[in-house]
């Protein structure tokens, strides 16, 4: 996997510790819940979902900063599998929001893009 994949796959997970980050940690704070659609008035029924959503989203990302580290420990393929598994897990949900909710274009770019340019250059790289 060359540097510049390398580097989309990190930015993927820095995204996806963000998201964990919004949904985890920030969710109750309007700023946060915004980002999501979230009614203060939905806060009681949504809460325990999105913050267990959130820690998908961080094993996603470590995941792939695992897959990163055994790239540079000479683990290859141990290393191309954990990324390729995190950054194709990424991706699909960020189709599957797209799918689902049209108006979450932008983050379903934001979710999905870094990722798919990680997995093009892990199977090109």
């Amino acid at each position: 996997m060359n540097a510049v994949g390398q580097v989309a796959a990190l930015i993927a997970a820095l995204i996806h510790v963000y998201i964990f980050v919004l949904e985890s940690v920030l969710f109750p704070r309007p700023s946060a819940r915004k980002n999501f659609g979230v009614t203060e008035a939905e806060l009681p029924a949504v809460r325990p979902w999105a913050f267990n959503q959130g820690f998908y989203n961080l094993f996603l990302a470590i995941i792939a900063a695992v897959g990163l580290i055994l790239l540079h420990t000479d683990q290859d393929a141990a290393g191309r599998a954990l990324v390729a598994a995190a950054c194709g897990s990424m991706l699909a949900a960020s189709l599957v929001l797209l799918a689902t909710n049209r108006r979450m274009i932008r983050a379903a770019t934001v979710q999905g893009l870094a990722p798919l340019i990680a997995l093009i250059l892990l199977v090109v790289g």
